[in-house]
């Protein structure tokens, strides 16, 4: 498996189940390492061993399941494992306040209509995902890779996610966008990779391919193109 990755592109990857897709990812997030080859990043090789290098240099994951904290506020999950604390020498309490006033700063910036205070559990699934979003911009993410982020939520919701990713486009960020809706990738991405049984068999600009096309690929019936 080889391709590369450009500052403001959405790549979507796409691939039945057991092509290969999650465990691609999960070695760009440092969950698995690699058993041979390389990974490069602004032209260094990098080595990761835990999810946690993978953040410190700018890569971070969105998974399936969000990972998000139902009980906590939207403000709460963002900073989850990064909380800001104030205080003189060792006596420190959570700084509570810059963590609301941040979150909200950057949900303006996703345009996002999800508030800082409000519970995770009684937010819709868009929103659910601005939040999950809304935490890989903490730490000035270079690579976003986002597991089905339309996964069973609602028409509308599906627009508003699709637009949390055209953000981050914008913002100069690369995104991995794994999904197996066809018409999503189509929305919103500027090349399509599609793997089967482990391989990459077609990484194409999405102008230059087709559903059909995508489709035959993912089934078989197209081997390679």
């Amino acid at each position: 498996m080889s391709f590369s990755l450009e500052a403001g592109q959405v790549v979507g990857l796409m691939g039945d189940n057991g092509a290969g897709k999650s465990t691609l990812v999960k070695m760009i997030a440092g969950n698995f390492r690699p058993s041979e080859g390389t990974m490069r990043l602004d032209g260094r090789e990098i080595v990761m061993h835990r999810p946690v290098e993978a953040r410190q240099h700018g890569i971070e994951i969105v998974h399936q399941d969000l990972a998000l904290c139902n009980n906590l506020t939207a403000a709460a999950n963002v900073f989850l494992g990064r909380e800001l604390r104030r205080g003189i020498g060792p006596l420190k309490i959570l700084d509570y306040k810059t963590m609301y006033r941040r979150a909200g700063e950057i949900f303006k910036e996703l345009k996002s209509e999800t508030r800082p205070r409000d519970l995770v559990k009684q937010m819709s699934g868009g929103q659910r995902q601005a939040v999950a979003i809304a935490r890989t911009m903490l730490s000035e993410a270079k690579i976003v890779l986002m597991d089905e982020p339309t996964a069973a939520i609602s028409v509308r919701q599906v627009a508003e996610v699709l637009n949390l990713i055209r953000e981050l486009r914008d913002r100069g960020i690369a995104v991995v966008l794994i999904s197996h809706r066809m018409p999503d990738v189509f929305t919103v991405a500027d090349r399509v990779i599609v793997m089967r049984r482990g391989r990459k068999v077609a990484d194409k600009s999405i102008a230059a391919s087709s559903p059909e096309e995508v489709t035959g690929l993912i089934t078989g019936a197209i081997e390679q193109v």
